[in-house]
């Protein structure tokens, strides 16, 4: 179980707390949680006809292991298929609920014939700052998710909406659970959004949540080196 530094701006501070080691013991990533039904389902079987296989249930909980996650800014990866995607990321520490942002790279090869496997197959980053949910619950489909990759040396938009594209956090912690919450020591990885252009891998995948009415943003990004397959 991995001790994380990280910075937990509480709701009722002017500035971020100060750096904390929070213990994170179990990781799980949300999958299909679009609130378009219809959209979802064009997507699924969009995927479908690339040869990934629909999901069991929709929205879908997938395991990682808590190792996994890092705030480092770079990562290793086996083999050239494997890309980021920015998610809000929920955590339950100290008794309170927090909100910030991560990627949740994965395996696209592996994902092919068995998404779970292929979640836990690359690390998690996560952005260390985190914001208490409280201050921003009243006005949650106003935050902003984005990210960027980097081609033939350009940093260019890969993502770039609204987390109202995703089912709330009370929303999606009720089909987790019966008592619609997390654990303490529990971090959850929500759903994303589409990439403009497609689904593809980069040296560089920075990650991004905005929140425009209070005028603050978390920030994280990391590289990704790309270790050989020979067998």
């Amino acid at each position: 179980m991995p001790i994380l530094p990280l910075v937990l701006w509480d709701t009722d501070a002017e500035g971020p707390n100060a750096a904390a080691d929070i213990l994170v013991s179990e990781c799980i990533v949300a999958g299909w949680t679009g609130r378009d039904r219809a959209a979802l389902e064009h997507h699924i079987a969009e995927l479908e006809k690339l040869g990934v296989k629909r999901p069991a249930s929709t929205p879908i909980f997938y395991r990682v292991s808590a190792a996994r996650l890092t705030v480092d800014d770079a990562i290793e990866a086996t083999g050239t298929a494997s890309s980021g995607e920015a998610e809000f990321v929920l955590l339950k520490s100290d008794g309170k609920l927090w909100i910030g942002v991560g990627s949740d790279h994965t395996d696209r090869e592996v994902e092919t014939y068995n998404v779970t496997v292929s979640k836990q197959m690359c690390e998690k980053p996560i952005a260390p700052m985190f914001w208490a949910f409280d201050a921003v619950a009243d006005h949650w489909d106003e935050l902003q998710l984005r990210s960027t990759i980097v081609e033939h040396g350009v940093e260019i938009v890969y993502q770039a909406g609204s987390v109202a594209a995703m089912l709330p956090p009370a929303a999606l912690l009720a089909l987790w659970n019966e008592a619609a919450d997390l654990a303490e020591g529990h971090l959850m990885f929500c759903g994303t959004l589409a990439a403009k252009g497609g689904i593809r891998p980069s040296p560089r995948f920075n990650f991004e949540l905005h929140d425009p009415v209070l005028r603050r943003t978390i920030r994280g990004g990391y590289g990704i080196t790309e270790l050989p397959v020979v067998g």
